[in-house]
């Protein structure tokens, strides 16, 4: 979380063994405990409070429903559809009875 290195910890508590002193360093680390605990519960009703996880699991949820749209809408299925349209016009075959893409696609669902 903090990305803290063995090499680091023992700084800071060898720092924190000098600064507050043997006798009362086990106080000292019972009190941080407790801080980061109430800490946690605290942004915890936060949290629920203002339902601000809730509101970001919908976010999330609507981005998967945003890409899993982009990725089906794929336009090189209307393009070659036009070129085949072109195709015919110009060879001059009837497209009214060849069936579309989009037609294809729901007859295969």
């Amino acid at each position: 979380m903090f990305n803290i290195g063995l090499s680091e910890l023992i700084l800071i508590l060898l720092v924190a063994f000098l600064i507050v002193g043997p006798k009362d360093l086990p106080k000292v680390a019972r009190a941080l405990g407790r801080f980061t605990r109430f800490l946690k519960t605290k942004w915890g009703e936060f949290l629920a409070e203002t339902e601000l996880d809730e509101t970001v699991a919908e976010f999330k949820a609507a981005e998967r429903d945003i890409k899993r749209t982009v990725k089906d809408l794929n336009p090189l299925d209307e393009v070659k559809e036009a070129q085949d349209m072109a195709r015919s016009a110009f060879s001059g075959n009837d497209s009214a009875n060849s069936p579309t893409t989009e037609e294809k696609k729901e007859d295969q669902s």
